[in-house]
């Protein structure tokens, strides 16, 4: 029988899609007093890839993407995704939902995205709240699934994704210390291929 084993924490990345970046400001505040500094963000950019959340966002939406420093538990995700739920409601418009916020968390080996809703390829957690297995990384990269949503196979979100890996990787190393406060000249913080750290079994 194996022995039970806390796993180690883990970085919330919250993806905001807004209708304008006002909106996105304004949640981005929201997030900062809720879950801490903000550690790495992608900055605005037009969203593309689908027309799904046209009637909420608008014909130009933007997507941005932000990881904090501070980690957290897995099982902190339901109550994630529940809050940042009603955060949509406190920012809508008219009753009209104008900002998205999708919150996920990423370990050195994959990236889970939290969901209301139940597919195939779905866990289901507790509260109403599933997570999708978004990412898996191998042989140095990230890489989507079949089923992985067409924004989060392009390459700006993979460099992200890489990118905040490394910071993950950084923590890991420093006893969850950030990133940004490393000292100079530290050794470096890229994680070799799929090479564990210590209290990483994935």
């Amino acid at each position: 029988m194996g022995a039970y084993k806390i796993p180690a924490k883990v970085k919330l990345v919250i993806a905001l899609l807004g209708a304008d970046q006002e909106v996105l400001a304004r949640a981005r505040t929201v997030l900062l007093e809720k879950f801490g500094p903000e550690e790495h963000a992608l900055p605005p950019i037009p969203f593309v890839w689908t027309q799904y959340y046209r009637d909420e966002v608008g014909d130009s939406p933007w997507r941005l993407l932000i990881s904090y420093e501070n980690l957290i538990l897995r099982e902190e995700l339901v109550d994630i995704k529940r809050l940042t739920n009603d955060i949509e409601g406190v920012l809508s418009r008219d009753g009209i939902r104008c900002v998205n916020l999708d919150p996920g968390y990423l370990t050195l080996g994959q990236f889970f995205l939290a969901t209301t809703k139940d597919q195939r390829h779905r866990v289901y957690i507790r509260d109403g709240i599933f997570v999708e297995p978004t990412l898996y990384f191998q042989d140095g990269l990230f890489h989507p699934f079949e089923w992985t949503y067409r924004d989060y196979r392009s390459g700006v979100y993979l460099e992200y994704f890489q990118a905040a890996r490394s910071k993950l990787a950084y923590q890991m190393r420093h006893q969850g210390q950030p990133y940004s406060r490393r000292k100079a000249f530290t050794e470096p913080v890229e994680a070799d291929g799929n090479q564990e750290l210590p209290g990483n079994s994935e």
